[in-house]
């Protein structure tokens, strides 16, 4: 009897001990430079509708469900999938804009598990043309908090958002 209730006690303190250890934010950016001027690439990002041309995750399931609220490229409007197991289920809301400068957003990813993410875009005028910085960042909740000690966003993510940004840059210099 006493041996379970040591392993319990001692279960629930490596539990604990790995919470406080895990990292409990998550922030994942990658910048690419588009010879463009600003105001054309800001006008590009800002549409969710024009985003799934250049998406990694529009081409990991070209076949995925989509649909659109709100007026698109204005504070409001929500992109949502339903696609395969790489894509999952979500919506992705435009929750902020600062004209030729930022776009944020909220990720609400519903399947494969439910999470919470912001997500955003930063332009800067850079020689002839553009800087473009996407990037996503959030909160690890329990248990992933504890996952995340194994396990890296960057990693998981970066590629997609370089991919995606390479995209981006061939479909406006083409």
């Amino acid at each position: 009897m006493y041996i379970f209730l040591y392993v319990v006690i001692s279960l629930l303190a490596l539990i604990l001990l790995l919470t406080l250890l895990a990292p409990k934010e998550y922030d994942v950016s990658r910048s690419i430079f588009i010879n463009k001027p600003k105001a054309e690439v800001f006008n590009v990002l800002r549409s969710l509708k024009e985003q799934d041309t250049w998406s990694p995750w529009a081409k990991k399931d070209p076949g995925m469900h989509k649909e659109y609220r709100g007026v698109d490229g204005e504070v409001g409007s929500v992109s949502y999938w339903n696609g395969n197991k790489e894509v999952g289920e979500g919506e992705q809301e435009i929750t902020s804009i600062k004209d030729g400068e930022r776009i944020e957003g909220q990720l609400r990813f519903l399947k494969p598990f439910k999470s919470e993410s912001n997500c955003y875009f930063i332009t800067e005028s850079v020689n002839q043309g553009t800087k473009v910085t996407w990037g996503f960042n959030g909160k690890n909740k329990f248990p992933m908090r504890i996952m995340m000690l194994f396990m890296s966003m960057d990693k998981m993510v970066g590629k997609d958002f370089e991919e995606g940004l390479a995209s981006l840059k061939s479909k406006m210099e083409s």
